[in-house]
């Protein structure tokens, strides 16, 4: 019996009366009782002066005050659209939601009044959606996501004020599903752009939309719960990630409504929620003010949005492979792969390169970097200070625009299971395994036929297809010579990988099994 529930016992023993007593006793407890009740009733609760409670009553009137001024400039956006098989129009980015990782679902505008998935059709279908928006000029025009108004046949805006706009598709950002629409008023309420490179975990912030398209205008409160949350997205490695999170309630109708802080100016467009219901589970993400900002204006000047690229594939500098490449601090963008023809590789940067510095201001990760860049209008030259085998340089670069890429290699083969200290089996490179996994010709190495279950090679993320291409900064030509330079590295040693993998490279440090003494 639980200790709570015996205590309990306890005091009911202790009281126990003679069963010829209980009738006078109830009586009394009763007459008591009763009292107590009418004079309760009579007298009433006793409200608390405001000097008690004037932190709450501050805190009440300031979100009043910022829910006020903020609820004017959201609209609901309601959309026809014309979905083929192949589009995603109630998915984020340009993602399906058979893409997405475990557990986590996009939250999409309402497809109809129960906000259900309507993509599960195989031929194209007309679908209804309601999502939100922000006015940020008083001439009508409106951010929202992209995913919000993708194939959209119509358009049509709420304003606050229940008058009701056509709108018409200015241009998109399907890099950051960012869009903007354009009603035809004038002299709107529209919010002022507020600077998300200040923002902290712990900040109030309020989240406006329609959450489940029937509940226009709601507003929730919540805080900053965290900063520079990687993308989630599996469709494309290059997309910036560098999202606000945040506990402020998000539903499925909320994209594309405005994130503001407590001086009610606008910090991030609501985007995407993770849950395990396809509700709101504590964990909503919004893209932050700078990215959105820039792609509005370059959308409202030019109705496009010209993306920086560099052509680098990147690994953050960690505690973990800060060792392996000399470096004093965890900081900074670790090179491991340079497209062929590309800016990077034009300039001259190599993989293994440490990015550590970009016109003259440190880089702190791969996803600011990321989102740096792809601000930086192509044709622009950029100063990037480097780390190469311990020695400081700087190289220039002259940034070109971001094309999304073509194909993403498949990643299918089987092998048996296997037992070592790293937990895998690999084999040579065969014409048939580079066809089918679209390995690229200037791609050697060792490819990883199987991974063992909980192994070091599985939870540093390895997985069959993947090719190995460097042991320790060291090239691997083939199986054997894989194998070879892993037996001669030191049972407690943890091993650095460049592995490439669904047509992309990075690197990975596994931390082998030292119980296990033979095979890989």
């Amino acid at each position: 019996m639980p200790v709570a529930l015996n205590s309990l016992v306890v005091v009911a023993k202790r009281f126990a009366i003679p069963a010829g007593a209980a009738a006078s006793v109830l009586l009394g407890l009763t007459f008591l009782l009763g009292r107590g009740t009418a004079q309760a009733a009579s007298n009433g609760a006793t409200p608390l002066d405001d000097s008690s409670v004037s932190s709450l009553v501050a805190l009440d009137n300031a979100v009043e005050a910022v829910a006020a001024r903020v609820t004017p400039a959201v609209v609901s956006v309601s959309v026809t659209s014309r979905v083929s098989a192949d589009d995603t129009a109630d998915g984020g980015p340009g993602v399906s939601p058979g893409q997405l990782p475990p557990g986590l679902q996009q939250f999409f505008f309402g497809s109809g009044p129960q906000g259900q998935w309507q993509n599960m059709q195989p031929q194209p279908q007309i679908e209804h959606g309601i999502g939100s928006g922000i006015i940020i000029t008083p001439d009508g025009y409106i951010l929202t996501n992209n995913h919000v108004v993708k194939g959209a046949t119509q358009i049509r805006v709420t304003l606050h004020d229940r008058r009701v706009f056509p709108a018409k598709l200015v241009g998109v950002d399907k890099l950051n599903d960012l869009a903007v629409i354009k009603i035809n008023a004038n002299n709107l309420t529209c919010i002022a752009w507020g600077d998300s490179s200040r923002l902290r975990p712990g900040q109030t912030v309020l989240a406006f939309g329609s959450p489940f398209g029937y509940f226009q205008f709601s507003v929730t409160r919540g805080i900053v719960s965290a900063l520079d949350r990687p993308n989630p997205y599996s469709d494309d490695p290059r997309k910036p990630g560098d999202y606000i999170q945040t506990d402020a309630a998000i539903n499925p109708g909320n994209s594309g409504g405005p994130l503001v802080d407590a001086h009610g100016k606008l910090v991030g467009i609501n985007t995407f929620i993770i849950t395990n219901s396809g509700s709101f589970a504590g964990a909503g993400f919004a893209i932050p003010s700078q990215i959105a900002k820039a792609s509005a204006d370059s959308i409202i000047k030019t109705g496009t949005v010209r993306h920086g690229y560099l052509g680098i594939s990147m690994n953050d500098v960690t505690p973990d492979n800060a060792g392996f490449f000399n470096l004093p601090d965890a900081t900074g963008a670790i090179i491991s792969q340079v497209t062929p023809d590309s800016p990077a590789s034009r300039a001259g940067l190599k993989s293994g390169d440490v990015l550590r510095e970009l016109n003259g201001k440190k880089i702190i990760n791969g996803s600011a970097l990321q989102v740096a860049v792809t601000q930086i209008a192509p044709g622009n030259t950029i100063d990037l200070g480097i780390l190469r085998n311990g020695k400081t340089e700087n190289i220039k670069v002259t940034v070109g625009q971001y094309h999304s890429p073509n194909e993403v290699a498949d990643n299918s083969s089987q092998g048996s299971q296997n037992r070592g200290r790293l937990g895998l089996a690999v084999s040579n490179i065969t014409p048939d395994m580079r066809a089918q996994l679209k390995i690229p010709g200037g791609i050697n190495g060792a490819a990883i036929q199987d991974v063992r279950p909980a192994s070091p090679a599985d939870e540093a993320g390895l997985a069959p297809g993947d090719v190995i291409l460097e042991v320790d900064r060291k090239p691997v030509e083939n199986a054997d010579s894989f194998v070879s330079a892993i037996r001669t590295i030191p049972a407690d040693k943890n091993i650095l990988l460049l592995v490439w993998s669904k047509g992309g490279t990075s690197y990975r440090v596994v931390h082998p099994d030292q119980g296990a003494q033979n095979g890989m």
